[in-house]
Order: C-alpha cells, then structure tokens, then sequence
C-alpha cells in the first residue's frame, strides 16, 4: 500500500524532526511516482527541478529518510546500488527479473505482517518483518532469450577458414 501521493511530505519530514528542505521533499516526490529508484535515479529526476542538488546530498536524503522510515531501502542481491521507495508502512515482497532487473511489488503472502515465522525463533521475542526477494525471468526477457536461441545464425558457431 503506498502512500497518499497528496501526502503532504514536508508535514511527513518535519513530524521526523527534520528540516523539510527543497532536495527532502523532491526526492519523497519522485520516489512516490518511481518506486524502486537508485539514488542516481532520484538524483536526476529532481535535478531540472533542482540544478544545485549535488549527488551526495541525494545519497545524503535517501539514507537518512531510509533510516526513519519513511522510506524504505531495498538491497538487491548482485545490484551494485539499493533502490528506494515511499512504500514502508507495509511488509510486501519484491519479484525482480535477474536478467533485466525490473522489479516489482508482491503482496504479503498470508496478507499481514510478517507473512512467514521462522521454526526457531533463536531467543527472538517478537518477529516484525520477513524479507523476502523473489528472482525470476520476466516474460519480456524469456520471449527475447528464447527468439534469440531459435535463430539458426545465433546458434551457429564461427568457423575461420
């Protein structure tokens, strides 16, 4: 469940007792409409907006509003940046397409936090979330992987004569 995108973000910042500064509020903004972004992403989508924002205040902002939640970090195995997004207030998954690297959102799959207890709990008292990461083939990339392998001349090895 995503955020209200008429969600006043600057009031969302203030309410975790920072500044609601011009680069906070952009980055919210674009992450709103492109879940799922890199820092370089966010940096620049805001950029025409803010000329001045450099790169380390972007990776700056996605940390720090990562770290009050109000955003949500999502480390990909093998990607070399994490992806963010405003969708944190709940405990959906994520299916990712290992040869493309879309990635989209999965529903919790018994419907409420945490969707999955572990058989040994190791002393834990309370679990609040589980993780999961499904790794796939999207249609998109099947259908190019399986045209390119039925094509005689891609198959064919080279010969020098």
């Amino acid at each position: 469940m995503r955020t209200d995108p008429t969600a006043p973000w600057a009031d969302q910042v203030r309410q975790l007792g920072l500044r609601a500064t011009p680069g906070r509020v952009a980055a919210l903004r674009y992450l709103h409409d492109h879940p799922h972004s890199t820092a370089a992403q966010v940096h620049a989508g805001i950029s025409g907006e803010l000329p001045t924002v450099s790169m380390q205040s972007v990776h700056n902002v996605v940390n720090d509003l990562s770290a009050r939640g109000l955003l949500r970090r999502i480390d990909l195995p093998g990607a070399g940046a994490a992806r963010f997004e405003t969708n944190s207030e709940d405990n959906h998954h994520h299916i990712q397409c290992v040869v493309c690297g879309r990635l989209e959102d999965v529903e919790c799959v018994i419907g409420r936090a945490p969707c999955l207890t572990p058989a040994e709990g190791h002393g834990m008292h309370t679990v609040l979330a589980a993780d999961v990461m499904f790794r796939a083939v999207c249609t998109d990339c099947a259908t190019a992987e399986n045209t390119q392998s039925t094509n005689p001349t891609h198959n064919q090895e080279k010969t020098d004569d």
